[in-house]
């Protein structure tokens, strides 16, 4: 009994920092790199401290002995590779569109400027079930269905895919519930809102050699916040061309720092959700991509979201809210506009900080009491619920 009393010890501390609003002092020249074997064992206690100093400050850290197979991850990685190299006229055949968020790209936008990459989006079923044809009406949600390549072409593409997108799916939910426990709420709060109901989604990434020289010479992907709850990224062990905003530099005169992942790791970061959840203790990290003249990149983001129906607001734990109601189903629904075409401003989480008088506060009502969450988001037709109103456009100019 009194082991574990003195492994209480440092959680308590952890939340006593976080719950006075006072981030971690930050001293670190890079990303943390955390060892989670102790979740192996069942001891999240072990790892409450780094991991919310790591949200509160860097919202960067990576992680290894993550109990993720590696021959798993190896056969993820090989099939990853083969769809790049598939002929484009059959990657066209599965291109993502105005009514279905999946599938293949080369043209997507971040903040109005588009990337130099290919992607690959793979949400995780409606119905839970791997197995059930991708255009099922029970496989259908907001962010649409998959669109998997025929098994005649890659048949061991679609196992796959399911068996790591499962597995990675369960590491972030166990970060998660350290996060939680950072916060001082229960291990499983994070949980209940997004194990069984989450809408995650796996991002496959090709990023070939830039021959473009600019200027400005093309980013991979422009200076951005992810959108969701938790972020958890496969790097490419040989091209490193992730880079996160040191904290504390400003977006004008940004201090960029290449995250080198660590032999068989995962990076992790938070995102806007939780930066809103946490009333600002965890932050949501601005990162980019570099392009590379001579060497391709792989990578593969598994973005873990809550229910497209979540009311997302800060803990009433963590004293006054800094932060207005946020449903995750619209926040969602812009971000992806933005991403697929230019509509403007793209969507961020100081839209809906306390006092904003953002148009988004209130328009997302309109949107939530009109969308169909069971049906593939169609961006021709929701143009209107992603536009402002004549009276929210005067009430965000104070008229």
């Amino acid at each position: 009994m009194r082991a574990g009393k003195r492994a209480l010890r440092p959680a308590m501390r952890a939340s006593r920092a976080l719950l006075s609003g006072q981030p971690s002092a930050f001293s670190s020249a890079s990303v943390p790199v955390i060892d989670l074997s102790p979740l192996q064992r069942d001891d999240p206690v072990a790892l409450v401290d780094q991991v919310a100093s790591a949200c509160s400050t860097w919202g960067f850290f990576q992680v290894v002995n993550h109990g993720l197979d590696d021959n798993l991850r190896s056969a993820f990685d090989e099939q990853q590779r083969l769809f790049f190299n598939l002929p484009t006229d059959v990657k066209e055949g599965m291109r993502r569109s105005p009514n279905n968020a999946m599938g293949w790209y080369d043209n997507e936008l971040t903040k109005r400027r588009r990337d130099w990459k290919q992607g690959f989006d793979i949400t995780m079923p409606a119905s839970r079930k791997w197995d059930l044809p991708d255009t099922h009406p029970d496989n259908q949600h907001l962010d649409g269905f998959n669109q998997f390549p025929p098994a005649e072409l890659l048949p061991d593409f679609r196992p796959t895919i399911a068996a790591y997108f499962d597995a990675v799916t369960l590491l972030a939910d166990q970060i998660a519930g350290v996060m939680a426990m950072g916060l001082g709420v229960s291990r499983d709060f994070f949980s209940k809102q997004l194990r069984h109901r989450h809408s995650s989604y796996l991002r496959l990434n090709w990023y070939p050699p830039c021959d473009e020289p600019g200027p400005p010479v093309p980013l991979g992907i422009s200076p951005h916040r992810d959108a969701g709850f938790l972020t958890v990224l496969a790097q490419d062990p040989d091209c490193h061309s992730l880079q996160v905003r040191r904290p504390g530099s400003s977006e004008a005169d940004a201090d960029w720092i290449t995250v080198h992942p660590e032999p068989s790791s995962f990076t992790i970061n938070t995102g806007d959700m939780a930066q809103i959840w946490s009333n600002n203790r965890y932050q949501a990290p601005e990162h980019r991509v570099l392009s590379n003249p001579a060497q391709a990149r792989y990578s593969a983001p598994l973005f873990y979201n809550p229910a497209f129906d979540t009311a997302v607001t800060p803990l009433p734990s963590l004293g006054a809210p800094e932060y207005d109601e946020c449903l995750w189903g619209y926040f969602r629904a812009q971000r992806f506009a933005g991403d697929f075409a230019d509509y403007g401003v793209e969507i961020q989480a100081s839209d809906f900080a306390s006092g904003s008088g953002s148009w988004h506060v209130h328009n997302q009502r309109r949107f939530f009491s009109e969308a169909d969450f069971e049906k593939p988001f169609d961006l021709t037709g929701y143009r209107r619920l992603l536009s402002p109103t004549s009276d929210e456009t005067q009430r965000s100019a104070g008229g």
